[in-house]
């Protein structure tokens, strides 16, 4: 075995951890619509209290909720196509890596927007999340070495290509910070959550090892034949044949 390959997921398992990534996915956006009917039943004063607010220690904390909060309902239409699609391909190798990289996501397009966001506005929505599931999907295939997750990769880019206008410097109307917070967030994701069993080696036995027992002969282990059997003679030289 060459120390590139690993072990093989067989297809039940990958089918199991898809599921599981569904439901993941599902269930998480299934959180943020509640939380919208919420918001928007208090005239959106959650969003308001728990946003994250440029420069405002106490809201410093509120990187953590504010993904769950928007500010309309066409806010929270447009952010949960991206979501589910982006959130499912990051989340169909290992639900325990997505919520790793769900984290990380959250905490650097939070901190962009705590840190360098002008002014007095309070920025909410997951779409620094979609950024950072999005540039995960494109890398992840890179740094893990996996050819179908590359090929995917591939395809979002050249499908997905334009979201990266809303995450330059100047973008009016979108937290540009947070969407460029939330790419970091995604590659370092990539980065820190990659396959590393791609690179260990399996033990193996030295060559000298190996090429004296190809010289030895593998015997099969025997059941003795009393001396006194009628057929001891015959086994004996069965035996010594190599036929038992």
């Amino acid at each position: 075995m060459s120390e590139t390959e690993r072990t093989p997921v067989s297809p039940e398992q990958l089918i199991a951890e898809a599921r599981k990534a569904f439901f993941t996915v599902f269930a998480f956006l299934a959180v943020v619509w509640l939380v919208q009917l919420a918001n928007a039943a208090q005239d959106y004063g959650l969003a308001r209290d728990y946003g994250v607010s440029s420069g405002d220690v106490g809201s410093l904390p509120h990187v953590l909720s504010a993904p769950f909060l928007h500010w309309s309902w066409a806010h929270i239409e447009s952010n949960s196509g991206p979501l589910f699609v982006f959130g499912f391909l990051a989340a169909y190798r290992g639900v325990a890596r997505f919520l790793g990289l769900s984290l990380l996501v959250a905490l650097t397009s939070g901190t962009a927007v705590w840190l360098l966001e002008q002014g007095d506005a309070v920025t909410v929505g997951a779409s620094g999340l979609v950024y950072g599931y999005f540039a995960y999907v494109v890398v992840r295939g890179l740094f893990d070495r996996h050819l179908i997750d590359t090929l995917i990769g591939l395809v979002m880019a050249a499908s997905f290509a334009y979201l990266l206008t809303t995450a330059v410097p100047g973008t009016p109307g979108v937290s540009w910070l947070g969407h460029l917070g939330g790419l970091v967030g995604g590659l370092a994701g990539a980065w820190l959550f990659r396959d590393r069993d791609r690179g260990t080696r399996p033990e193996t036995a030295p060559a000298p090892a190996i090429a004296a027992a190809a010289r030895t002969p593998q015997r099969r282990s025997v059941p003795s034949t009393p001396a006194d059997h009628p057929r001891a003679a015959l086994h004996k030289e069965l035996d010594d044949l190599g036929l038992l």
